[in-house]
């Protein structure tokens, strides 16, 4: 179904896998003028890995939107932006094969996906997963792709669906203390560092899922040392 807009749609996309691999699912929400959840749908894959639930989200979105409407998209997934905007040049070239010769992974996906793009105005828009007081949008696509991963049943606002819960991982907000004196303080600190920080990497390296980030790419602690902001645990400190 076509979701019709008016000027600009502004929405965010987003994957979940249970596992990597495991029980996945997909979600895509469309903003209002005020930016509010307005639209929006979730589905299950069965068992697949997080990059083809980012990847289906992705299409999903695209392919229920206006291709004549501006769009925004805000994602937390670097590889699946990546790939549609970064690497899928050079894959085109060089016969859907890798720097290195390998076959593309998901190509399926990303050939669909360079399908819903061609001729679009669109803007891809990094947001980081799973902060406090972070994306709205975003937000609300990871929490209905969670609960699509969880339960393995569609939903959305044409099924009307409720709002989806949050996800088991979502960093709650410190309470705040009305002492002046050490408990103050350890809400403060605790607060500080359970909101794991996002940086820009130094130097390259090669995250716990198994996927490498650049220099300069926006990384965070997690339980195995630097990843991916969307890879960490929230355990580590």
């Amino acid at each position: 179904m076509i979701v019709p807009m008016g000027e600009r749609v502004v929405a965010a996309c987003d994957g979940a896998s249970k596992g990597n691999p495991g029980p996945a699912g997909w979600a895509w929400v469309v903003a209002d003028a005020s930016e509010t959840p307005e639209r929006w749908e979730a589905g299950p894959l069965g068992r697949a890995t997080n990059n083809v639930a980012e990847l289906t989200a992705l299409e999903r979105l695209l392919a229920a939107t206006d291709p004549d409407v501006p769009l925004e998209i805000r994602m937390d997934s670097q590889y699946a932006m990546k790939a549609v905007t970064t690497w899928l040049p050079g894959w085109k070239r060089n016969g859907w094969k890798t720097a290195a010769g390998k076959p593309v992974a998901n190509q399926d996906l990303v050939v669909r996906i360079d399908e819903l793009l061609d001729g679009r105005s669109v803007e891809f828009r990094y947001v980081p997963a799973h902060q406090v007081d972070g994306d709205r949008l975003n937000d609300f696509a990871d929490r209905a792709a969670s609960q699509a991963a969880t339960v393995q049943e569609p939903a959305g606002s044409g099924l009307g669906s409720p709002e989806p819960p949050p996800a088991p991982d979502t960093p709650a907000k410190a309470p705040r203390s009305r002492s002046r004196g050490g408990a103050a303080r350890t809400a403060r600190t605790s607060a500080a560092k359970g909101s794991s920080r996002t940086i820009k990497a130094k130097f390259p390296g090669r995250c716990q899922c198994g996927r490498s980030y650049a220099a300069g790419e926006p990384i965070a602690k997690n339980d195995s040392g630097w990843g991916h902001p969307e890879c960490r645990t929230g355990a580590a400190v």
